[in-house]
């Protein structure tokens, strides 16, 4: 069937597993992040992801790796500043958002190899090769585990840091790892959503997920759910009309959205 052509395409297979993958862990840590009212953090990390990208051109090695390093690096930052700036904790994601986007900015320039950051930008199905199969399911596996370990400290953590703290969870170590885990997620997000979109992947599934859950374990499943049919329909949308993956991606949770307000207002749905 020519509906089904897609599936003839190695790279096709390559982008929907990826995919599926990043569809998965996105909106795991966002439903964490965006109920501590973090959901900027994505925004910065982004940006800073970019930044890695930028250097892996500029030195001639894989983007992805420097990606995954910087990230690391801007989110133990973030944490630091969030916490020698309490209150005023928006200040530490201006400020490394800004220096990543500086950065981005200057190294792109430099680059010679500077015509495929675009596909970084936005996402692009084609970037998916065998290897970065691995390294996105190396760190999805990762990801997931290390969620599922410390489920219950984050969260204690995503409700009240303050009531945690008095219950005994170790808040300062879970921060720290919360947040490797938020850039491990930014960095295997790139090459499907790219670094301008990933946050949008990252929050609103889960906008879409909280109006329907009843539970927190409920509201992460269909954070996922509305992210798996995201990722999938925007992927094989991408292929025929030869768009950006990351943009078809985003327009159709953005769709789903609209669509789940649209229904519970119509039906008064609770």
């Amino acid at each position: 069937m020519l509906l089904l052509e897609f599936l003839n395409y190695r790279f096709m297979k390559r982008a929907l597993l990826a995919g599926n993958l990043v569809g998965i862990v996105a909106p795991l840590v966002g439903v964490f992040l965006n109920l501590r009212r973090l959901s900027l953090i994505g925004h910065a990390l982004s940006h800073v992801a970019l930044a890695g990208v930028a250097i892996g051109l500029f030195a001639g090695f894989f983007p992805i790796y420097s990606a995954i390093i910087v990230s690391i690096i801007a989110a133990l930052a973030i944490e630091k500043l969030r916490r020698d700036y309490a209150d005023y904790a928006e200040l530490s994601l201006a400020i490394i958002l800004a220096a990543g986007l500086g950065i981005a900015t200057i190294l792109i320039n430099l680059s010679q190899r500077s015509a495929g950051i675009q596909s970084y930008l936005f996402g692009s199905i084609s970037l998916v090769g065998s290897r970065d199969i691995y390294i996105i399911l190396f760190l999805t596996l990762i990801i997931i585990a290390i969620i599922v370990k410390y489920y219950y400290g984050f969260f204690f953590l995503a409700f009240n840091e303050d009531e945690a703290r008095l219950a005994g969870v170790p808040a300062k170590p879970l921060n720290i790892i919360f947040m490797i885990v938020t850039s491990l997620t930014v960095a295997l997000s790139i090459q499907i959503v790219g670094t301008l979109l990933i946050a949008s992947l990252i929050t609103i599934p889960v906008a879409t997920g909280m109006l329907l859950g009843k539970s927190f374990k409920m509201t992460i499943f269909y954070s996922i759910f509305f992210s798996l049919i995201s990722v999938n329909s925007g992927i094989i949308l991408s292929f025929y009309y030869d768009l950006a993956s990351g943009g078809t991606i985003i327009l159709f949770s953005v769709l789903l959205l609209l669509v789940v307000i649209f229904i519970k207002k119509v039906f008064n749905i609770n």
